[in-house]
């Protein structure tokens, strides 16, 4: 991934939207999304079990735990996705692209 991101992470923000995050598993709300059975990201069918909560916007970048930015993924996209935004990912894909277009990679 990119060094050039440099985060600063508040932990009190961290630890209050974890809280928070914790409680919106157990509403009625994210069953219902788990249960569809549909990463976010890739559009894999995956049993709700496989299925993890991603904040769209990361903890570590100021994002909330809202249902506006909470989505289920597998965890191979979960683990690609890490700290970036969906901006970010855009423009990794983009610099993949470019790259492999002058390089033939």
């Amino acid at each position: 991934m990119s060094e050039w991101i440099h985060i600063e992470k508040d932990q009190k923000h961290i630890a209050r939207e974890k809280l928070r995050a914790r409680e919106v598993k157990k509403s009625q709300w994210w069953k219902n999304k788990i249960s569809q059975g549909i990463c976010y990201y890739c559009q894999a069918k995956c049993l709700p079990g496989e299925l993890t909560m991603d904040h769209v916007v990361p903890l570590s970048r100021g994002g909330r735990s809202i249902k506006a930015n909470i989505v289920p993924c597998c965890k191979a996209c979960n683990n690609k996705k890490k700290y970036l935004t969906p901006a970010e990912i855009v423009l990794n894909r983009l610099k993949q692209l470019d790259a492999s277009e002058h390089f033939g990679k």
